[in-house]
């Protein structure tokens, strides 16, 4: 029998890592469950000369292709983007690129701006302490002062420029446009105990050496310190609610199989807008018939991804490849809505370093570039170690049709039901791409590329999981209030990028982690009356 708990936080993610943090000073009794373990830096791809080759494999970013114990299955045929993230310790941080964009002031007033999707009910200001704070727990590196986005102040300089950051930057110099040193999670200095990178290869899948920031190695320490319980390789199946409608606890498989129940007077979900839904589906009751906090109908509608449209190219001279952190610039030239376009929003450009000689080669032998037979050598010469890549990062509008349900057939390792994707690209998010594309090719012609290819979307793109259980002050269109309490169940807490309203068009999980901080912060304030 498992001791009942304060509260209980399932999954050790960006969000979950932060929140346990923060509650931490509490002093209550708090349990952590995550359906991974914890990480083992000296087993990460990059410790051995095959780590290319096992992106392929048991370090792929897709839960399907990967298929550890950890894992669960993503139907995500009916998608023509894949699901990737990561189950342990530390989640998906494990497996990120570091990029470290925050989301835009605009991007939280978007129907009142552009008419379209809806305006969150907390704005940038809200959130702006919880951002800096996070950037120091995190360990950020980058330059103060891009006029085109808001306000940062890392802790340590930016990312060398390097070789393909200099093409870059002429290349956008010479046509006009907007760029900047990117803000990352990888440290340049020495931070915190965490050693400065010293460019052992590609951030993904993995940093073995600790520079870039995962939870497991920033937040995690601290938390446990404070008192915080972590439990590793327990899968929830679902959260079981009481007689007066609040949630009472959890049943989750443990280690060993054996099915357990852990109670608890709060319980906080931190499982990616995939993950948090459908555990929500899957705890269906007598009480809650359409699955638990659902009486909008709107868990798991709203799923946005960002589609990424990338075009790359190859230049005579040298490139990083994959001798540094794969990001190095980011462009927000294209990011506000200009009408004259042809859509509303816009994107941000991520500016790709290069790739290693396994990659350059499965990619270019597929995209018909790379030949076999006699002149294979010669041609790979010319293109390993040259290639740039330009991608958009589209910003996704809400659409209920973009969903996740509960799979008919499929089910995990102990029996319990895999979430299914039904996604496709709107038609605003279309244009953007192929806007986005255009742009990119002028970049890449500026910089001297040839054989230029495009992959639209990237298929193995669906990194960012969000809007399954957004955020709002109307009960009948949205899952969580403005502090993330549930409309439904008031001892129920949603912390992950389910919550997001509005995707924006940069990489969400500086975000994600300061809503964490947030709702976790607006959870002490009203420790008194949490549930009234």
């Amino acid at each position: 029998m498992n001791d009942p708990v304060d509260v209980l936080i399932i999954g050790a993610g960006a969000s979950g890592a932060a929140v346990a943090w923060s509650l931490a000073d509490t002093r209550m009794h708090i349990l952590c469950l995550d359906q991974g373990g914890w990480m083992n830096p000296a087993q990460y791809p990059s410790t051995g000369r095959d780590w290319e080759a096992r992106f392929y494999g048991d370090y792929s970013t897709s839960p399907n292709v990967r298929a550890r114990p950890e894992d669960y299955p993503i139907n995500d045929d009916n998608s023509p983007i894949k699901v990737v993230n990561f189950n342990g310790v530390g989640g998906s941080t494990v497996m990120y690129t570091a990029h470290w964009p925050r989301l835009h002031p605009s991007d939280f007033k978007v129907k009142t701006l552009d008419g379209v999707a809806d305006d969150w009910p907390i704005d940038y200001d809200a959130l702006s302490p919880f951002f800096a704070e996070n950037d120091r727990m995190m360990g950020t590196s980058g330059l103060s002062g891009d006029p085109l986005s808001p306000l940062t102040e890392p802790p340590m300089p930016p990312q060398p420029l390097g070789r393909s950051g200099a093409i870059f930057g002429k290349a956008m110099n010479k046509l006009g446009w907007h760029w900047w040193p990117s803000d990352t999670t990888v440290a340049t200095t020495d931070y915190e105990g965490r050693a400065r990178c010293i460019n052992l290869g590609h951030c993904t899948p993995a940093c073995a050496q600790g520079a870039k920031a995962s939870t497991d190695i920033t937040y995690w320490p601290h938390a446990l310190r404070a008192g915080v319980k972590l439990r590793t390789h327990c899968r929830v199946r679902e959260i079981t609610t009481n007689e007066h409608g609040m949630a009472s606890g959890v049943i989750y498989y443990d280690k060993d199989g054996v099915e357990q129940f852990q109670a608890a007077e709060v319980v906080i979900i931190a499982c990616n807008g995939v993950g948090t839904s459908r555990l929500l589906l899957n705890s269906a009751s007598g009480r809650f018939p359409n699955g638990l906090a659902n009486s909008s109908g709107l868990v798991g509608k709203n799923l946005m991804f960002h589609p990424y449209g990338q075009v790359y190219g190859y230049v005579e001279e040298p490139t990083d490849s994959n001798r540094a952190p794969p990001t190095c610039l980011w462009s927000k030239e294209f990011y506000d809505t200009d009408l004259a376009r042809g859509f509303v929003r816009g994107y941000a450009i991520q500016f790709g370093r290069g790739v290693g000689p396994v990659f350059e080669a499965v990619m270019s032998e597929g995209k018909g570039i790379l030949p076999w037979g006699a002149d294979h050598h010669r041609v790979f010469r010319k293109l390993n170690g040259h290639r740039l890549a330009i991608s958009a990062i589209c910003e996704d509008l809400p659409e209920e049709h973009n969903r996740v349900t509960l799979d008919p057939v499929l089910k995990d390792s102990h029996g319990i039901p895999a979430p299914r994707v039904d996604y496709t690209i709107g038609a605003n998010s279309a244009k953007m791409l192929e806007h986005g594309l255009a742009r990119g090719r002028e970049i890449l012609e500026a910089a001297g590329a040839t054989d230029l290819c495009i992959n639209s979307p990237i298929p193995y793109g669906g990194w960012h999981l969000l809007g399954t259980a957004r955020m709002g002050t109307d009960p009948a269109r949205s899952v969580v209030n403005e502090w993330g309490r549930s409309h439904d169940v008031k001892n129920l807490f949603i912390v992950d990028g389910s919550v997001f309203v509005t995707s924006g068009g940069v990489n969400p999980t500086s975000t994600i982690q300061a809503i964490a901080l947030y709702i976790a912060d607006q959870m002490k304030q009203r420790l008194a009356n949490l549930f009234d």
